[in-house]
């Protein structure tokens, strides 16, 4: 009987290195001073052999890999929008860093995220939109009605709106930027939000095909030196696991859960911060509310929520 051959694939080195804590400390003897080529060369044959006991594991007859020097991300803060959220998190998002606003349909992820490109271009930074189901017009008419006038913003190109089916996202991973990476660099943009990421999920088979996709779109955005909020539909009350993209929110430097629930004949927010690498944020669920002028997180956190 012949022997059944395992499936290869290709990862790329450079995706595995720009993950944190995710690659073994190099030592170096005593009396021996290695040089950053040297430490470099240690690094990649670690990584290498990391990789393949990867591939070994999800049934792969080979593992092929390729190695470029790393991009250092930028340190620093970025404001949500949001003032009290900021406090929550030490001051907001970290810089380049990708963030995922989680909720079912009505909890205010699409808001939350206008709020964090609005608190931008305020600033003079140029913002970008890409949406998968949003029509251009509805979507600056639903975002006028909290006073933010996008179609100002965009003349004064400050704003992009990309409308993209999933597949087109997908596509721009496999080239290496396309359309959007364009108008990123044409409008020096170092804001992005994408909403949502639920059906770019689904259009792979596997976890280990999703989670290099994410690694790629995480990447790619960190390389063009943006911070992202990517939102996700998907009700936190159901699954902490979030069965429909785990691997997203794996890869993700921050999880935001907005729960909407009905307490008492009527339906209530709350925001949760449930995790955000390398900050010391609250493990509290806080209130917050819709008004004319968008979210506004109630500064007193709640111990006990009816169905939480």
């Amino acid at each position: 009987m012949k022997k059944k051959r395992g499936r290869s694939s290709v990862i790329d080195i450079d995706k595995i290195l720009n993950i944190k804590k995710k690659t073994k400390i190099i030592k170096v003897k005593k009396g021996k001073k290695s040089s950053k080529k040297e430490t470099k060369k240690k690094k990649f044959s670690v990584v290498k052999r990391h990789l393949r006991r990867i591939g070994k594991k999800e049934g792969m007859s080979s593992v092929k890999t390729n190695y470029t020097e790393k991009t250092t991300k930028t340190s620093g803060k970025i404001s949500s929008g949001l003032a009290n959220f900021d406090k929550l998190v030490e001051g907001g998002f970290e810089k380049n860093s990708a963030n995922v606003v989680v909720g079912a349909s009505g909890s205010g992820k699409t808001i939350f995220a206008t709020h964090f490109l609005v608190d931008g271009m305020k600033k003079g930074e140029p913002a970008l939109y890409i949406t998968f189901e949003e029509k251009k017009e509805q979507f600056y008419k639903n975002m006028k009605q909290f006073g933010w006038d996008l179609e100002e913003y965009e003349k004064k190109k400050l704003f992009s709106f990309l409308e993209y089916t999933p597949g087109k996202v997908k596509t721009m991973l496999e080239e290496g930027g396309g359309a959007i990476e364009t108008t990123i660099l044409r409008q020096h943009t170092s804001r992005i939000v994408i909403d949502s990421i639920t059906s770019f999920a689904l259009l792979f088979d596997n976890e280990l095909e999703k989670r290099e996709a994410a690694l790629t779109l995480f990447n790619m955005i960190s390389s063009w030196n943006c911070t992202s909020v990517l939102t996700l539909e998907e009700d936190p009350m159901i699954s902490k696991e979030f069965t429909t993209a785990k691997t997203i929110e794996f890869e993700s430097d921050s999880i935001t859960l907005l729960y909407y629930l009905l307490q008492k004949g009527e339906r209530k927010r709350y925001l949760e911060v449930l995790k955000m690498r390398g900050v010391k944020h609250s493990r509290k669920v806080y209130e917050f509310e819709i008004t004319p002028s968008g979210i506004k997180v109630l500064s007193k956190n709640l111990k006990k929520i009816e169905g939480l």
